[in-house]
């Protein structure tokens, strides 16, 4: 399914996101008044690995303080599938490995309709970058363009996950997916004319981020509904996988239609490949959906969902990170087209062979992320600032090879990072929750592109595109090294690092754990 940005990968101004939620009175107060009979109480997230019984290879950061955080977010128990069985018996059933999710009929047809749409927002997101580009001969008009698509989810983005969780998803994503498809069609239009200018493409763009504003954040909650908890997170790795692997295919084919017939005929294929996922979505099982817990109509519920994140660190932190790292550290449209253009003099094939690349990193980040049951906040951090110091490294490279080939370790990093990121929030949130929570995320993750895109775009303008992209690194690594610092400092707890097998390994710890061990 393609929107938006996210979960998955660098802001697209068509992308998908597979780029895939307070005090606690009111969190409590509305499960009781929505659930059927008595809730489940979950397990703290800072309960320690001794307490829950849960242990973890690579050492498990433990800390026996609510105000502490933790290292390992479990998934709760929290619903019923529409036949009545309990939602962790029929996911059971799928068992593990890397492509365990695809075991469940209704997700395979999502992840087949989605890798159909994906390729054409691959293709449309390559040729509207090169058109802007053509167009103005600005970076920074590119930046506009990118700015006007996410500048709903800034304003409107908290709304989006209110009617997620108020309305049922899947009715939700035929209507958005059918106007993200109609976008499409109006562009490809406007360009195969001959009429298209500027504005036109910043017009479409702006209605493209309000219809995201919807869409985002009941597509991602939506996949808990198709695997349940016990899937989830392999759910959202393998949606990524899905997008960067139609990445690998969109801007090859945007490169040879551009060179070849002409930008118009990309927008006319990403138009109609949103009939893939309509097809998708209406072929669906109701009854094996696993049920979800609507909210009722009510005042206060944006209040609530601000609440609910303020409340909780394991929200809240991976929330800020990812905005500064979505806002400053993932503006490639803008990058990948200056040093295309203007660094190493190229064309929009050595436009889309740099988008391959980060595709192939990114494909394998979401890959290895599948394969992990767990989310840690330390690979978090250190993905993090990982991502931050090569960007650095690939904005200095001296020639066309170094540079195309730390393409491949940032794509890596940079779905690491978002992945991480992305199923620690939702396994930690609440179901009645998780609509607000997830529309917070993207909020903050793609909301800050109207502010990092243009900014970046003047400083590429003005300094040059290796200044422009070394910022992004530079903030990106500062702000996961401050994170890092936050949790040692303010939290209660210290960052331990030891040599296990030759290899160094880092993990927080409390305090007088760590004076224990001294």
């Amino acid at each position: 399914m393609s929107t938006g940005s996210g979960a998955d990968s660098a802001p697209a101004p068509t992308s998908t996101h597979d780029s895939t939620t307070a005090e606690s009175d009111p969190g409590t107060a509305a499960t009781a008044a929505i659930s059927e009979g008595p809730a489940p109480t979950p397990t703290p997230a800072w309960r320690t690995a001794e307490e829950t019984g849960v242990t973890s290879g690579g050492g498990t950061a433990v800390t026996p303080r609510r105000t502490k955080p933790e290292s390992k977010i479990e998934s709760r128990p929290e619903t019923k599938s529409r036949t009545g069985s309990k939602s962790s018996k029929s996911t059971s059933k799928t068992g593990g490995g890397t492509f365990s999710s695809l075991r469940i009929r209704n997700y395979r047809l999502f992840a087949t309709g989605a890798v159909v749409s994906n390729i054409g927002t691959w293709m449309s997101r390559v040729t509207q970058d090169w058109l802007v580009l053509s167009l103005t001969g600005s970076a920074a008009a590119v930046g506009i363009t990118t700015a006007l698509q996410f500048l709903p989810m800034l304003l409107f983005g908290l709304y989006g996950g209110v009617i997620a969780d108020r309305y049922p998803k899947r009715r939700i994503l035929l209507i958005t997916q059918g106007a993200l498809g109609l976008c499409g069609l109006a562009l490809a239009v406007l360009t195969l004319s001959g009429s298209v200018q500027v504005w036109h493409v910043y017009l479409i763009a702006f209605l493209l981020g309000m219809v995201t504003v919807v869409d985002n954040p009941a597509r991602q909650s939506f996949v808990s509904e198709m695997v349940g908890p016990d899937q989830l997170r392999n759910a959202v790795s393998l949606n990524s996988a899905n997008f960067q692997s139609a990445r690998l295919i969109g801007p090859a084919v945007a490169g040879v239609l551009i060179t070849s017939v002409g930008s118009g005929w990309a927008f006319m294929l990403n138009g109609l490949s949103f009939l893939a996922p309509l097809v998708g979505l209406l072929l669906m099982r109701t009854h094996e959906l696993h049920e979800s817990v609507r909210i009722r109509r009510g005042k206060g519920q944006l209040r609530e969902g601000l609440r609910y994140v303020r409340g909780r660190p394991e929200l809240i932190w991976p929330i800020v990170l990812i905005g500064f790292i979505g806002t400053f550290g993932f503006n490639f449209p803008i990058w990948l087209t200056a040093f295309a253009n203007e660094v190493f003099h190229g064309d929009a094939g050595m436009y889309a062979f740099f988008n391959i690349l980060m595709a192939a990193g990114s494909l394998t980040g979401a890959l290895l992320a599948a394969r992990r049951r767990s989310s840690r906040v330390r690979l978090l951090i250190l993905a993090a600032m990982g991502f931050g110091l090569l960007e650095i490294a690939a904005a200095f490279s001296p020639s066309l090879w170094l540079f195309s080939l730390l393409l491949l370790p940032i794509g890596v990093l940079a779905l690491t990072t978002n992945i991480s990121a992305n199923t620690s929030v939702q396994m930690a949130s609440d179901p009645e929750m998780r609509g607000r929570v997830m529309s917070l995320f993207m909020m903050v993750f793609v909301g800050g592109t109207p502010l990092g895109g243009p900014l970046l775009g003047w400083v590429s303008d003005t300094y040059g595109a290796r200044v422009a992209f070394a910022t992004g690194g530079v903030v990106s690594l500062v702000a996961a090294a401050g994170i890092g610092l936050i949790l040692t400092r303010v939290v209660g707890v210290r960052v331990r690092f030891d040599l296990r097998g030759g290899r160094p390994h880092m993990r927080f710890v409390p305090r007088e754990r760590l004076a224990t061990a001294a």
